[in-house]
């Protein structure tokens, strides 16, 4: 954001408290609608810009008309990724954000920004991902979807069904407690730790699945693993490939996205973050980000909000 410096005493103007009051917000619904930080700040970047030209005694709704320049400006983001991404390398990944823990015990938050839901909006349509985080994660009337999208609300009403069927089809079948998933996690890093087969087997659903991201920059695999005996040997193959490099892996457990996650460190640089969908309390899948552009928000806590 770009507004003027100020002293500690002099109180913020109206449009710039407006925005500070809503910041959060809108860069969760911005950073749902991409799955790229770095394009959600940019996002707001340009709200800020659109916003301050904007004659406030003419808006009723600050909270509104803010929501609806953020989703404008991100759909414009979104129809163009649509498109890069296409040429991407390999697997692509959201890009992960360290929450405070507490974001893990808000449930609907929680899911929403979750690695294995962010994967299934990628499936819709720009206007069809609009329609459904803002009308399901977030709870904005179809009026005002409609005014951001212009659109009718008829028509809004026909994508938001649409929508809703497609991910319903797709989405997790469970969403494991935070709890659960990070006992899950424990034994699996545990299994990684000590180079047991078995352990790590014990943990991986049968049917696991790995999708690994790397961008093109780090080796990964560049389709998704199917099965619990190919990604268990897939993982010890890339610890066998670091070992013989004589570099040192050490993991930490954090949360991210919501959700209890590992981090992976090769000396003092992270070399990736690992997530995972947990269903009957075994690893159903697992999403491995090393690409190095989407690891830079794993340093400090990234404030996250439904309202």
């Amino acid at each position: 954001m770009a507004e003027h410096r100020r002293t500690p005493a002099e109180p913020l103007d109206p449009a710039t408290a407006a925005f500070v009051a809503h910041r959060n917000l809108l860069f969760t619904v911005a950073y749902e609608l991409l799955g790229s930080a770095a394009d959600a700040e940019d996002v707001l970047q340009e709200t800020w810009l659109r916003w301050v030209m904007v004659e406030l005694d003419q808006v009723r709704d600050p909270r509104a008309y803010l929501v609806r320049i953020t989703t404008r400006q991100a759909l414009n983001r979104l129809r163009a990724a649509k498109q890069l991404r296409e040429s991407y390398v390999g697997e692509w990944l959201p890009e992960p954000l360290l929450t405070a823990p507490d974001v893990a015990e808000e449930v609907e938050l929680a899911e929403s920004v979750s690695m294995a839901l962010m994967l299934v909006l990628e499936t819709l349509r720009p206007t069809e991902r609009a329609v459904f985080v803002l009308r399901e994660v977030f709870d904005v009337g179809y009026d005002e979807i409609a005014t951001a999208i212009d659109k009718t609300p008829a028509a809004v009403r026909q994508i938001a069904h649409r929508a809703r069927q497609h991910v319903r089809a797709r989405r997790p079948r469970e969403v494991a407690s935070p709890r659960e998933t990070r006992a899950a996690l424990e034994s699996f890093q545990h299994a990684i730790e000590t180079g047991e087969l078995q352990a790590l087997l014990d943990v991986l659903a049968p049917d696991a699945v790995l999708i690994a991201d790397g961008g093109g920059v780090r080796q990964s695999a560049m389709r998704p693993v199917v099965g619990a005996d190919k990604v268990a040997r897939f993982l010890f193959g890339a610890l066998d490939k670091v070992e013989r490099l004589g570099q040192r892996l050490t993991v930490s457990s954090a949360t991210v996205n919501g959700s209890p996650a590992l981090l992976l460190r090769l000396g003092a640089e992270y070399d990736g973050m690992l997530a995972a969908r947990v269903e009957g309390g075994r690893i159903a899948g697992l999403y491995y980000v090393r690409n190095p552009e989407k690891l830079s928000h794993l340093e400090l806590e990234t404030p996250l909000t439904l309202h």
